[in-house]
């Protein structure tokens, strides 16, 4: 018999309602895919299950919260990224994302011929608009939205390879049209969303 807790908002409404039944299935289902992720994300087991298991105890703590028409899976994907993020800047001083961050910015300030930049910029933005389709729409996604390959492929329907590949070529489109600056030029665009830079 299929559990009714397996339709998106029914399970997000008794979840709110403080349902533990509700809670239950939401960890049995997702603990280990989530584990899998953060652990592809920490590359360490015990900071992966530290980052899964606060990520559904903030669930369960601020389920009135939730979104009955926002999906579940998406949701839970974004915590464990979000946890892992938060994680690793109480471990470091600095985080890689800023640190990417800061040395483009720095980049830009070393760069005298401002107008140069600024017909790059264009340059970019119109590559992007006659980027194939699914690839602009991959591309966009990881970009401006900050979405990671998983959610990706589960928004569009395609497999994980799939938007890799979409990115993949993208980058290497608009490597052509920036070359050496696509990195700043990509961080002024989307700032902190572009944490995969090529």
């Amino acid at each position: 018999m299929t559990s009714p807790f397996k339709n998106n908002t029914f399970l997000i409404e008794r979840l709110i309602k403080g349902d533990e039944e509700a809670y239950v299935f939401l960890v049995n289902n997702f603990h280990k895919k989530l584990f899998v992720y953060a652990l592809s994300l920490a590359n360490d087991h015990a900071m992966a299950e530290d980052i899964v298991q606060n990520v559904f105890l903030r669930t369960w703590e601020f389920r009135k919260k939730l979104n009955v028409s926002y999906s579940i899976k998406s949701f839970l994907y974004k915590s464990v990224y979000n946890e892992f993020i938060n994680q690793y800047k109480r471990n470091q001083s600095i985080s890689i994302l800023e640190q990417v961050y800061a040395e483009a910015l720095q980049s830009v300030i070393d760069d005298s011929n401002d107008t140069l930049l600024e017909k790059k910029i264009a340059i970019v933005t119109k590559e992007i608009k006659h980027l194939p389709n699914k690839c602009k729409q991959a591309f966009l996604l990881s970009k401006k939205e900050g979405l990671t390959n998983i959610e990706i492929a589960d928004y569009l329907d395609i497999s994980i390879k799939s938007v890799e590949a979409h990115i993949t070529k993208a980058y290497s489109i608009l490597r052509k049209a920036a070359s050496s600056k696509i990195k700043v030029i990509l961080c002024l665009m989307f700032g902190r969303n572009d944490k995969t830079m090529a």
